[in-house]
């Protein structure tokens, strides 16, 4: 939705009517996952994309009929291994589209939390004659917008699949087949050190949704000159700033100075922690001579075995941009569950 929402705001800030798609089931090998959206005005402008190839040419034609008709409709498509390029979806993917008149109230509503970065889930009626019936609840459940003809009993069963549901899917609920759409909060990637590197790294980080902040007490390297669209940037030690950011689950930390006074003090703070990604722009040697004297500051081996070092995938990287694919390359590999 990210992608989507300044586009779709101006849209309705100028009372264009749109059409919204979203993949709401996919089986074998889609292009585009569960939840993705693309947007469609009766002028035929689109943003987003649910698949490729002749499957968005045929929810765009359908998303222009929906919009005259006022009424949503749920899109099957499916293809044999021959065409599956052509019409894009590869190797005989299929997926399920629902496309519906959008509720710029609810839309508004929605997007407050995608903006202000918190959990919610959207559950909406895909089948029938009352589809397109939506609530939209809060990470705690708390109802936060219904459309006006859902029941209360409805309310009550989509707040309770809404909470059930760990992952965005279609699922069917007392007889009824319903869309649970939920929004995560972003990931957060925190740099230590406003590095050359680093530049590069936060640009590749944001285009993938991560939000980004920097980490360096030396204010001449973190400028908003070099980082002018990351969300934050702190001019004091890791041991102090990594506490104001938060370290979860969802914090993914690179530590890039080669400072010892810098770089130590992250580690100390952040392996302790839940952050499942922390690496280091090291060589072994030096590497050898940190683990050292984390070790005599009191940090248990299962926490300096976490250490990701030499830090990314090994690519054969050269320069600043390359070492930040790689370095983007290893974080996305970790949060997907991939077996490094």
């Amino acid at each position: 939705m990210l992608d989507i929402l300044d586009t779709v705001d101006q849209w309705i800030a100028q009372n264009r009517p749109v059409a919204l798609a979203t993949v709401v089931e996919t089986w074998g090998s889609a292009p585009r996952g569960v939840g993705s959206k693309m947007a469609i005005t009766d002028d035929m402008a689109m943003i987003g994309s649910v698949s490729g190839g002749c499957v968005e040419t045929a929810v765009i034609e359908q998303a222009l009929e929906i919009l005259e008709e006022n009424q949503p409709r749920l899109l099957h498509f499916g293809v044999s291994d021959d065409t599956a390029w052509e019409v894009g979806l590869t190797c005989g993917g299929r997926i399920s589209v629902f496309v519906e008149p959008l509720d710029p109230t609810w839309w508004q509503a929605a997007a407050a939390d995608v903006r202000a970065n918190q959990p919610a889930a959207t559950v909406t009626l895909l089948e029938g004659s009352d589809a397109g019936q939506k609530a939209l609840f809060a990470g705690d459940g708390q109802l936060q917008y219904a459309t006006p003809a859902l029941p209360d009993a409805d309310r009550e069963v989509f707040a309770q699949a809404a909470q059930s549901r760990h992952r965005s899917g279609r699922i069917p609920v007392s007889e009824r087949s319903i869309m649970v759409d939920l929004h995560f909060p972003r990931p957060h990637l925190i740099l230590i050190g406003g590095v050359h590197v680093a530049m590069p790294l936060q640009s590749f980080a944001r285009q993938l949704g991560f939000r980004v902040s920097v980490i360096d007490p030396r204010q001449v390297f973190a400028t908003p000159e070099r980082f002018p669209d990351v969300e934050t940037i702190l001019h004091s030690y890791p041991d102090k700033a990594l506490p104001q950011l938060g370290l979860d689950r969802n914090t993914y930390i690179a530590v890039l100075t080669h400072d010892p006074k810098i770089d130590d003090k992250a580690l100390l703070t952040a392996l302790p922690s839940a952050a499942p990604y922390i690496g280091v722009l090291s060589s072994t040697r030096t590497h050898e001579q940190r683990v050292q004297r984390l070790r005599e500051a009191g940090l248990p081996e299962e926490h300096l075995s976490r250490i990701r070092t030499p830090i990314g995938l090994d690519i054969r990287a050269q320069t600043p941009e390359e070492i930040a694919l790689c370095i983007m390359a290893e974080i996305v590999a970790v949060r997907n569950g991939a077996q490094l």
